[in-house]
C-alpha cells in the first residue's frame, strides 16, 4: 500500500515526500517522540521486499553510522515498521547541487565553498575505508543556513579484494539486469568495466563533479548510454579553462588528475584532492579579500654598478614587515614573493599563484649618494597600475622613502589603519642610516644559510649595532645566524650563548618585536629549555600570527621533544600561513606516518614534492628542495629518482652538515644502510648537533640497531 501525508510510520508522521530515485524515496517526517523533523528514507512500493535493495539500504546505514563528520548527513537510526525497513536521518532542506550549477559555471569563490566541504567528507570516509561510489550534483545538499551535505552512501562499501584475485570473477555492484546501480555519467571507467571501485573511483567522480562545476557542463558527452560509456573510456575532455576563464591553470592540472584513465595515475584519495583544492585556493585567493592580499617583490637594480642588489631586496623586505604590522592587510612572506624574481612572469600570474590581488615593484638607481627610487602598485587581477610614485634623494633619505611607500600603498589600498597601527607604520627600526646599510648586507648573506654566510652575516649585523647600540631587529639577526650555527656547525656553547644574549637584547628593546620571540624560542629550544622555547614562541604567534618561522620552529621544537600531536597542528599552522612552501608538508608527512595517519602522510609528501619541484624549476640549485623532496619520494616509492635527487644536492655542498643528516635519512629509508650510517657520521664531524632530531626521526629507523649508528648517538650525549 503506498505512503501517504499524514501516515504514521511508527513513531513518525510522513509529512510530504521530498525526493525519489533509483536507490529510495525520502519523505520529510515529524518525530513524535522527540518532537523533530527529520527525513525517512525507504524502498520503492515495488522494491519494498527486494532483498538486495535492502541489502543495499541496511549498507548504507552500516557506512554513514560509521561517519561523523558536519559535511556527512547524520544517520538517527534504522528501524522497521508496517513491514518496511527505513533509515531515519537528519532533514536537510535547501537545493541540490545539480539544481544551482548555472549554465557557464560556478563563480570561484562559490565553487570552492562547495568543493572543499565534499572533498572534506569523502576524505573522512576514504580515513575509515568507506568509498562512496555514487558521487554526483544530486547526493550534495545546500542547506538554507549555508551547510553543506553528502547523502545518500547507498552505494558505499569497502572493497576487500584478495591479493591475487581474478578481478573478472569478482562479485559486483556495479551492473544490474543490463542496467548500472549509480549514475552512469559520473562513473570511473573501472566501473562501467565491473571492476572493484575504491577511493581512486571517488576521486574520479568528484573530478567530474568539479568540472561541472566550474564550467555548467560535463567533461564526457554522448546521446546515448553507449556513446557516453565509449566518451568516459576514450576521450579527454576540454580543459576547463578554456570554458571558464575566470580559473586558473591549476584547475587543468587538479582536474586532469583526477579524470585520469587508469586509476593509477590518478590522486589516491580524497584527501589528496583536498591538498591540491587548499593549493587552488592559495592561488586564486578565494574567500580572501583581495584588495588587502599584497605581495612585495624586490626592487630591480638599474645602478650603473649593479652592485646595489641587498638594498633592494633591503627595501622590499622592509616594505613586507612595515604593511605586515596591518592587521587588515595579508602580506605574503618574503619566501614567497622572492621566489617569481627571475620567473619571467607576467603580474596576473604571479598574482594567481601568490594568491594576492595587488602586487608592489619597483627599481632602485644609485649615482654616488644620490638615489631614485621608484614604486609602482599594481592590480594583480588586470595588470593595471594602481598607484606610483619616483622619488629623487640622496641615500640618507632611504628610510624615509620606504616609510612613504608603505603608506601610500595603504592610503592606495583604502585600508583602515589604528593608531597602533598608524604609529607602527612610522617608527623606523633604526634613523642611522649607515647601521641600516650593514643590516641588509647581513640579512643577504643570512639567506644564504650556509656557515661561511651566517658568519659574514654575525660581522655585518655586529657593525650595524656598532653604529645604532639599540637596533633590536640587528640583535635578533645575530641571535638567527648564531643559532643556525649552533646546531650546524660544531655546537659550540659560545654560538648558542650569543644566541640567548642577542635575543634577549633584542627584546629588552622591543618586546613588542614578533622576530625577537621567535629567535629567543629557536635558541631556548636549542638549549633544552622547552617550556620557554614554547612559550616565547606562542607570544611571536600573538604578535604575529603570519609569522611564518614561528610556527615553523614551534613545529620543529615539537619533534624533537617526541610531541608530535602538537607538531602537527603547528606544521599546519604553518602550512595555512604559507601554503606554497615545501618544507612544512614534508615535514609533517613523517609525522602523520610515526601516529599511523597514513592516508594523510601520503597526500602531505605528494603535496610536498610537488611544491619542491615547482620551487626548482626557479631555484634549479637549491640543495635543500632537493634533498627534502628527495626524501619525500623515497617515501612515496620513487627510490630512483629521490637518490638522484639525493646525490644532486650532495653534489652542491658536499661539506653542509644538515644537508649529509638529511642525505642520511634519505640513504636508511632506501635501504643503503653503510651510506647513511657514513653521511650521518660525517654529518657530525662538520657540524650536526641535534641530538633531539637524532633521538626521535624514525627516517633513521633502519639503521638504529647498527653499532655505528649508538657510536654517533653516544657522541651526541
Amino acid at each position: 500500500m503506498a505512503l501517504q501525508p499524514g501516515q504514521m510510520l511508527s513513531h513518525y508522521r510522513l509529512i510530504e515526500k521530498i525526493g525519489e530515485g533509483g536507490m529510495g524515496v525520502v519523505w520529510k517526517a515529524f518525530d513524535t517522540a522527540l518532537s523533530r523533523e527529520v527525513a525517512i528514507k525507504l524502498l520503492p512500493d515495488a522494491l519494498s521486499q527486494d532483498a538486495d535493495r535492502l541489502a543495499r539500504l541496511t549498507c548504507e546505514a552500516k557506512a554513514v553510522a560509521a561517519l561523523s563528520h558536519p559535511n556527512i548527513v547524520v544517520l538517527y537510526a534504522i528501524e522497521e515498521a508496517e513491514g518496511r525497513r527505513f533509515l531515519c536521518m537528519e532533514l536537510v532542506e535547501g537545493r541540490t547541487l545539480a539544481e544551482l550549477i548555472p549554465d557557464h559555471g560556478l563563480p570561484v569563490g562559490e565553487f570552492l565553498r562547495i568543493a572543499v566541504p565534499v572533498t572534506e567528507a569523502i576524505s573522512a570516509a576514504h580515513r575509515r575505508g568507506i568509498s562512496h561510489r555514487d558521487l554526483k550534483p544530486r547526493n550534495v545538499v545546500l542547506g538554507s543556513a549555508g551547510q553543506v551535505k553528502v547523502l545518500d552512501f547507498g552505494l558505499a562499501q569497502s572493497p576487500r579484494v584478495p591479493e591475487n584475485a581474478d578481478v573478472s570473477d569478482l562479485p559486483t555492484m556495479t551492473q544490474t539486469q543490463g542496467g548500472f546501480t549509480g549514475t552512469l555519467a559520473y562513473m570511473s571507467p573501472e566501473q562501467i568495466q565491473g571492476l572493484p571501485a575504491g577511493p581512486v573511483s571517488d576521486v574520479f567522480s568528484m573530478g567530474v563533479v568539479l568540472y561541472e562545476m566550474a564550467t555548467g557542463r560535463r567533461p564526457f558527452q554522448g546521446k546515448n548510454a553507449a556513446a557516453l560509456i565509449t566518451s568516459i573510456l576514450r576521450d579527454e575532455p576540454i580543459p576547463p579553462t578554456r570554458l571558464n576563464e575566470a580559473y586558473p591553470p591549476r584547475l587543468d592540472r587538479l582536474i586532469a588528475r583526477c579524470l585520469e584513465k587508469e586509476a593509477k595515475h590518478r590522486l589516491p584519495s580524497a584527501h589528496d584532492l583536498l591538498w591540491e583544492l587548499e593549493l587552488l585556493r592559495s592561488e586564486i585567493g578565494a574567500e580572501r579579500r583581495l584588495g588587502s592580499a599584497i605581495a612585495v617583490m624586490p626592487f630591480a637594480d638599474l645602478s650603473h654598478e649593479k652592485d646595489q642588489d641587498y638594498l633592494c631586496e633591503g627595501i622590499a623586505e622592509e616594505i613586507i614587515i612595515a604593511l605586515s604590522k596591518v592587521k587588515e592587510l595579508r602580506v605574503a612572506a618574503r619566501a614567497s614573493s622572492f621566489r617569481f624574481r627571475d620567473a619571467g612572469l607576467e603580474v596576473r600570474e604571479i598574482g594567481a599563484r601568490l594568491g594576492v590581488g595587488a602586487l608592489v615593484h619597483g627599481s632602485v638607481r644609485r649615482a654616488g649618494e644620490r638615489l631614485r627610487v621608484t614604486a609602482e602598485l599594481v592590480d594583480a587581477r588586470d595588470g593595471f597600475e594602481i598607484w606610483a610614485e619616483r622619488y629623487d634623494r640622496d641615500a640618507k633619505d632611504i628610510l624615509a622613502i620606504q616609510d612613504e611607500i608603505a603608506q601610500s600603498i595603504v592610503e592606495a589600498l583604502k585600508v583602515s589603519l589604528t593608531a597602533k597601527e598608524r604609529q607602527a607604520l612610522k617608527k623606523p627600526s633604526t634613523t642611522d642610516i649607515q647601521a641600516y646599510d650593514y643590516y641588509l648586507r647581513a640579512r643577504k648573506y643570512f639567506y644564504v644559510y650556509s656557515r661561511k654566510a651566517m658568519q659574514f652575516a654575525v660581522e655585518l649585523f655586529s657593525r650595524a649595532i656598532e653604529q645604532d647600540p639599540a637596533y633590536a631587529r640587528a640583535y635578533a639577526g645575530i641571535a638567527d645566524c648564531s643559532a643556525f650555527l649552533y646546531a650546524n656547525a660544531g655546537r659550540h656553547a659560545t654560538d648558542l650563548e650569543r644566541a640567548l644574549a642577542a635575543s634577549a637584547k633584542a627584546l629588552e628593546l622591543d618586546p613588542d618585536l614578533a622576530e625577537a620571540h621567535a629567535s629567543h624560542g629557536v635558541a631556548l629550544s636549542l638549549g633544552g629549555r622547552h617550556a620557554e622555547a614554547e612559550q616565547e614562541l606562542e607570544s611571536a604567534i600573538l604578535l604575529n600570527p603570519s609569522l611564518f618561522e614561528a610556527h615553523y620552529f614551534h613545529a620543529r621544537d615539537a619533534f624533537a621533544q617526541g610531541k608530535l600531536e602538537k607538531a602537527v597542528r603547528a606544521y599546519e599552522e604553518a602550512m595555512r600561513v604559507r601554503p606554497e612552501d615545501y618544507q612544512s608538508p614534508l615535514l609533517v608527512a613523517q609525522s602523520y606516518a610515526d601516529l599511523g595517519r597514513e592516508a594523510e602522510a601520503e597526500a602531505a609528501r605528494r603535496r610536498g614534492v610537488c611544491l619542491a619541484e615547482e620551487h626548482l624549476r626557479l631555484n634549479p640549485d637549491d640543495a635543500r628542495a632537493l634533498y627534502m623532496g628527495a626524501n619525500g619520494l623515497v617515501a612515496l616509492g620513487e627510490r630512483e629518482r629521490g637518490l638522484e635527487w639525493a646525490d644532486r644536492a650532495l653534489a652542491l655542498d658536499p661539506d653542509e652538515a644538515m644537508l649529509l643528516y638529511n642525505i642520511a635519512c634519505i640513504k636508511a629509508l632506501a635501504g643503503a644502510r653503510e651510506e647513511a650510517l657514513d653521511c650521518l657520521e660525517r654529518s657530525l664531524e662538520v657540524g650536526f648537533a641535534l641530538r633531539g632530531w637524532l633521538e626521535h626521526d624514525s627516517n633513521l629507523d633502519p639503521i638504529r640497531d647498527h653499532p655505528r649508528f649508538q657510536a654517533v648517538r653516544r657522541r651526541l650525549t
